[in-house]
């Protein structure tokens, strides 16, 4: 019987590893990542994304918004255009804000009435908390849109702006750290 040499089994599962492990990366990064940038890149309203990071269930992008851009149709755009990328994932977009104090107390002030809202499932209540908590500030603009997965609001002043998602479903309720 002959004895098997240990360093061709070695070298040879090495080279089976980095070839398969290669083609799954170009594969991810040619065939997903790369239309799914694509489709970022002709949205109006994002000034800057990074590449998407992907998981089995989810989409995440971080972006730079202007500060007139509507992010109800941000999210469409992307959903749309990407949706060969994206497939049944969720879409998630982390908008790095240009917040300041002014805004943030204000959402902190109705933080307690959305929040009620939205366990509650009653989403006309929010855009009345929000006029409610700027009753003090009318410098501030705070816009809200809803669709079939989220809750979008956008509070504004003329040197800051403040993005907001909020899941329709409770179990996703950890997407407030955004807020």
């Amino acid at each position: 019987m002959k004895k098997i040499s240990v360093v061709p089994v070695i070298v040879t599962a090495a080279i089976s590893v980095a070839v398969l492990f290669g083609g799954w990366t170009i594969y991810n990064q040619v065939a997903v990542a790369a239309p799914l940038e694509d489709a970022i890149a002709d949205v109006p309203g994002i000034v800057n994304s990074a590449k998407p990071k992907m998981s089995k269930d989810q989409v995440t992008i971080d972006v730079t918004l202007s500060q007139d851009a509507n992010l109800r149709e941000i999210y469409q755009s992307i959903n749309h255009n990407g949706k060969g990328a994206i497939g049944s994932r969720e879409l998630k977009l982390d908008v790095l804000n240009e917040s300041n104090k002014v805004l943030d107390d204000y959402w902190y002030q109705a933080l307690f009435e959305v929040a009620e809202a939205m366990e509650n499932k009653a989403y006309s209540n929010i855009p009345k908390a929000l006029e409610e908590a700027g009753q003090d500030n009318p410098a501030i603009q705070a816009e809200t849109e809803m669709d079939d997965n989220n809750i979008y609001i956008t509070l504004k002043t003329d040197n800051a702006v403040k993005f907001i998602v909020l899941p329709r479903t409770p179990a996703q309720m950890g997407v407030w750290e955004n807020a």
